[in-house]
């Protein structure tokens, strides 16, 4: 069905990390401003559904600058 024999396989080393470290930080961008807002307004004034709008909006905000921040951080990591 595919054919996988005429893949790449020489990637660096260099390159798998940073991948892995940009990566790790652009899912950490994306998820821990969401989050925090979501718990800390869910925890301070005990509204759920405000909490999780907010949550949701700044998620996607963020998430539609996602390619401006991965290019970013992969400027930094180079």
């Amino acid at each position: 069905m595919f054919d996988f024999s005429k893949k790449k396989n020489n990637v660096s080393l260099e390159v798998l990390i940073r991948l892995i470290w940009v990566s790790s930080f652009l899912a950490m961008i994306l998820t821990l401003p969401s989050l925090g807002l979501f718990l800390g307004i869910y925890y301070f004034t005990g509204e759920l559904i405000i909490g999780a709008v907010i949550g949701f909006g700044v998620h996607f905000v963020t998430l539609a600058f996602s390619n401006k921040i991965s290019k970013f951080l992969t400027k930094i990591m180079s």
